[in-house]
């Protein structure tokens, strides 16, 4: 990779500006509903703020925490509004944005889950999705010293050198489950190691921990109190000791003060963690594990099965959390060192595997421990003949049959840009008993899941998606601004889930339609991104007022990117940026011009027809200046070449001296 500008010298001394000429004319629908919904959107997390936040940024709560769980809750409510502001979001958003993370934060280190305004102690789903903010502030001010600080100062907890202790540094894991800025913390929460009971009824779909206890063969056996305490006490010995699978979120953290610092001992520490998860699934027959023993062993805790860790394949979603980490690694491993390599084997490995037990049939309770996730992603199609994966692997085999979470392969595809990710996705929408261009109605805790409808757009073969899948997004605005007039927080003081459940602020589709990217994934991962925008006027990062952005098309050397200025009066300017961290190159670009015929006669009462012709423009840097008189639009098919530069969380001044 090339040193990237912002940690050496410009790439180019002056950036390539292209001016639209080409008339709007009659606004594309996608173009007027998509800032219909930043508009939307820049009024309802006023009124979240309003109704369930202190004026320190807080969540207003006077109910009781129980046990270890709260944490990732807090966050959760607020973990797209970064996202938001970064692609052109209200002005105060940010500022909104830090207060919140910071009323948050004290108010958990005041309730004792935090030290040092870090985790104390918690298995890395959870973190993950604590994270997501963090991820967002940074991404969207990294001129921000303290989050800067803080970014190195968190990620510092997870090297080898760190006194906290997380890591071993020889053995190339870590140490525990639950780890934090108080070290590992061994075991489970206190509540289940005292005695793991079948009254835990939200846990009763995922099924035993540990299947391997005698005389605890299905869920009743813990009804009995000596049942329920040895499985309390086994899984505070096996669950709670050594490294898992899902710690490969924490490279997501060591990736982030990467961006900042450019160190070598973030970089050399991710890559080196991810390849001892390589070697360990390839010491497996090619299935990725999800557990290593204290003494660096896969299956030490578990009679020697690869399977039966904590957040593992057997307990509790299987490859709802493996499948995740094993993209969010790869690609964190392909970002840090510009290379996709065999990085994705890691995630293509479960993938495959579930892909091979694949049956068909139907959605059903009893078979899926996420079937009221998936009713309602698939409507009336759930009880149609579908392709169903295992999510989970136990002493009797496969189990848990589900449809194939798309944001997986999608991920993949979208980083490797091979053939055989793309054959992989072609596979299952052939395969998987559901039509791909429907736009289903929802908005779930994860704001994802309209993947194959966007998959479909980008093939070609589902035109209307925008401004459909822009439409169900007010749509969802409107049911949860309607559920925050209904609710009563004196109801139930104590659901501190309520808040992530009333969150008003989606993204999934402004990311997919403007960065020609998926969301990025839910426990841990970074936002990658084809293209980024600034504002070049106001300085700052996302689209100017007026103007609405489209991804039309993408593979791994073009984008093809649609601009509108709405406005018929104000002039916009947008500088466009190859890759979320300004990684990719722009080599060159092919715009439409307008050559003659518009706006024709003022005696006419009709504008005659105007005739364009393209011209191709070198660029040979990671981003070009656009500027959009009024009522103008402009069609860029950018020529990219993937991961020349370093990557970097890069700051507006970057471009704004060269534009000067």
């Amino acid at each position: 990779m090339t040193e990237h500008p912002a940690a050496g010298q410009p790439v180019s001394e002056q950036p390539v500006t292209v001016t639209a000429s080409v008339p709007v004319g009659e606004p594309p629908a996608w173009a007027v509903l998509q800032r219909r919904l930043f508009s939307a959107l820049d009024e309802v997390w006023r009124v979240f703020e309003e109704k369930y936040c202190d004026p320190d940024g807080g969540l207003r709560f006077d109910g009781t925490l129980q046990g270890r769980d709260g944490a990732d809750d807090f966050y959760e409510p607020f973990f797209n509004w970064p996202m938001l502001y970064l692609l052109g979001g209200a002005d105060d958003l940010l500022d909104a944005c830090k207060r919140h993370w910071n009323g948050v934060t004290r108010q958990l280190t005041d309730a004792g889950f935090l030290v040092d305004e870090y985790e104390r102690g918690y298995d890395w789903f959870h973190q993950g999705e604590s994270l997501l903010m963090f991820y967002g502030i940074c991404a969207a001010d990294p001129s921000d010293e303290e989050f800067r600080r803080r970014a190195l100062r968190f990620a510092d907890l997870y090297l080898p050198a760190s006194p906290a202790g997380n890591v071993d540094g020889p053995r190339r894991m870590i140490r525990a489950p639950h780890t934090g800025s108080d070290g590992p913390r061994r075991g489970v929460n206190e509540e289940w190691a005292a005695g793991y009971g079948a009254e835990l009824a939200t846990m009763r779909p995922y099924g035993l921990p540990l299947e391997d206890l005698p005389g605890i063969d299905t869920w009743d056996d813990l009804a009995d109190p000596v049942n329920a305490r040895r499985m309390g006490e086994e899984m505070d010995r096996r669950l709670g000791d050594g490294d898992v699978a899902v710690n490969l979120a924490s490279t997501s953290l060591i990736a982030n003060a990467w961006l900042y610092s450019h160190e070598a001992r973030y970089r050399d520490w991710l890559v080196e963690y991810v390849r001892a998860w390589q070697e360990r699934t390839a010491g497996c027959g090619g299935a990725v594990p999800d557990n290593v023993g204290p003494a660096g062993q896969v299956g030490e805790l578990h009679g020697g099965r690869w399977y039966g860790g904590a957040y593992g394949w057997t307990w509790p979603h299987g490859l709802h959390s493996v499948g995740a980490v094993a993209v969010i690694a790869a690609m964190n491993a392909a970002l840090v060192t510009g290379e996709n390599g065999a990085w994705f084997d890691l995630a293509r490995a479960p993938l495959d595997q579930v892909l091979a037990e694949a049956t068909r049939g139907p959605i059903r309770d009893g078979d899926s421990s996420m079937a009221m996730t998936w009713r309602q992603r698939l409507g009336a199609e759930a009880d149609g003949d579908l392709q169903l994966v295992p999510y989970r692997r136990g002493l009797h085999g496969w189990f848990d049959r589900q449809p194939l979470q798309l944001a997986f392969p999608a991920w993949i595809w979208w980083c490797s840009g091979e053939a055989r990710d793309q054959r992989r996705l072609s596979r299952v929408e052939a395969e998987c008993g559901y039509d791909w261009t429907t736009v289903h109605a929802f908005r779930d805790k994860e704001e994802a899941g309209h993947e194959a409808p966007w998959l479909s757009y980008l093939a070609g073969r589902n035109p209307d998606y925008p401004a459909r899948a822009l439409a169900m997004a007010l749509g969802q605005v409107a049911r949860r601004m309607a559920l925050i007039r209904a609710d009563d927080p004196a109801v139930d003081p104590d659901d501190i889930h309520r808040w992530q459940r009333l969150n008003p602020v989606v993204t999934e589709i402004l990311v997919q339609l403007t960065t020609g990217a998926p969301a990025a994934l839910y426990n841990g991962g970074l936002q990658q991104a084809g293209v980024r925008y600034w504002d070049a006027d106001r300085a700052r990062p996302g689209l100017p007022p007026d103007v609405a952005a489209l991804v039309e098309d993408i593979d791994p050397v073009r984008i093809v990117v649609h601009l509108v200025n709405l406005s018929n009066t104000g002039e916009r300017r947008v500088t466009v940026q190859a890759g979320a961290f300004a990684e990719d190159r722009i080599d060159q670009v092919v715009v439409e011009e307008l050559e003659a015929g518009y706006p024709g006669r003022s005696r006419a009462y009709r504008a005659d027809r105007f005739t364009t012709s393209t011209r191709r423009i070198d660029v040979a840097d990671d981003h070009l200046l656009v500027i959009l008189p009024p009522g103008t639009r402009l069609h860029l098919t950018l020529s990219v070449s993937r991961r020349q530069f370093t990557p970097s969380h890069p700051t507006f001044d970057r471009y704004q001296e060269k534009q000067k």
